[in-house]
């Protein structure tokens, strides 16, 4: 029960990071470069859930009875 409660909470953290990752791409076209946006992120707390949900995932995928 706690397995599949970690994927679900990882697939949770690694979708709410990847909306928020597509959302600040929105900054590109308004004349950020690259690696400005790239340092912005870097900063955001909120971007970390995807890496952190990608994690979770595995961990998840690992413990899971075969």
């Amino acid at each position: 029960m706690f397995t599949i409660f970690l994927f679900l909470l990882g697939f949770g953290l690694a979708v709410a990071g990847g909306v928020v990752l597509i959302t600040y791409m929105n900054f590109i076209p308004a004349g950020l470069a690259w690696a400005d946006f790239f340092s912005y992120i870097v900063v955001r707390p909120e971007c970390y859930f995807l890496p952190i949900g990608f994690i979770l995932i595995i961990i998840a995928l690992y413990r899971y009875p075969n």
